[in-house]
């Protein structure tokens, strides 16, 4: 018996959601409500014509509806500060939430990093697109030795960022630097993203330094090529755009670590093609976010079913 899922805004990345889940995981996952607040949108227009209850009321509307008892978990892929909202609605329910925004109430979650810890947790947080790149790799490299410092850079397709995305920028870099040293293990990490504007749409690529005591090269680049096919399983245009690179930095030559003597930095370059399961292949970004929020639903909604015992 498929879990039923609700889906909290019909736009591009709800919408590429909605799409997902119907075609990768409908014997596991089952959408009966995509919610929105404009009753035109063409993410509602899609889901009536599939079948699925549209909600044009908002929370509240979801809230409402004859079908919410039988809803167990609930995507919100709207903004950081509607999200705020909708979590303060939906908490005396009981229901689980996946939270696509940067809004980070519940623990980060990186699915290829550390899905497992966060199973019963109500609201999980899957940190920003760049993160979902990028993080993995920070952790593959602190898998092997100390990282001091890991920066990362996302550049992401100006077509592909929606007015959430634009709206969260702040929310985005923040979210981001935190989840690289909770998550990835970095002592000190940073985030910043670029908006690229070029024609044709370029795809997203990200870029993650790190700067370690030890050089460690064989142990970082096994590690590294690991993690990278470890996120390809749940996100098939995820790859490395060329080897790991390594450079030694003399102790005088950097102030942004405390660590003492040389240093080495590791640059890793990542390229992100999308599935174009709706949204074109270049925006990689979004199809990161909502591949990795439906592996995560798939692995709580496994976990909320208890095995039935073979007599």
């Amino acid at each position: 018996m498929s879990t039923k899922v609700a889906i909290i805004g019909p736009g591009n990345i709800g919408t590429d959601l909605l799409i997902k889940i119907k075609r990768l995981a409908a014997d596991e996952l089952e959408t009966v409500a995509l919610v929105g607040i404009d009753p035109e949108s063409d993410g509602l227009a899609r889901a009536r014509r599939l079948g699925i209850a549209a909600i044009a009321t908002g929370v509240e509307g979801l809230i409402g509806h004859p079908m919410f008892d039988d809803v167990d978990i609930v995507f919100d892929a709207t903004s950081a500060k509607a999200h705020e909202y909708n979590e303060k609605m939906l908490r005396p329910f009981g229901k689980r939430l996946i939270d696509l925004t940067p809004a980070a109430i519940g623990p980060y979650v990186v699915p290829a990093v550390n899905l497992d810890e966060h199973l019963d947790a109500p609201n999980v947080n899957m940190v920003t697109c760049g993160g979902q790149a990028t993080i993995p790799i920070v952790a593959a490299i602190s898998q092997v030795t100390p990282v001091h410092w890991a920066e990362i850079v996302a550049s992401i397709a100006s077509k592909s960022a929606g007015p959430g995305t634009r709206a969260n920028i702040d929310e985005f870099t923040e979210t981001t630097s935190r989840a690289i040293e909770q998550v990835g293990g970095a002592a000190h990490g940073k985030a910043i993203i670029i908006l690229n504007p070029a024609e044709p749409p370029l795809i997203m690529r990200d870029t993650v330094l790190a700067l370690i005591g030890e050089e460690r090269k064989d142990e970082i680049e096994a590690a590294v090529e690991a993690m990278v096919a470890k996120v390809a399983t749940y996100v098939p245009g995820y790859r490395l755009k060329q080897p790991v690179q390594f450079t030694k930095i003399e102790e005088s030559m950097t102030t942004l670590t405390d660590a003492k003597g040389p240093l080495w930095k590791v640059s890793v370059l990542l390229e992100v093609e999308g599935a174009a399961h709706y949204l074109p292949a270049y925006a990689g970004n979004l199809d990161i976010m909502t591949s990795a929020a439906l592996g995560v639903a798939r692995e709580i909604a496994a976990h909320m079913t208890p095995e039935v015992a073979v007599p």
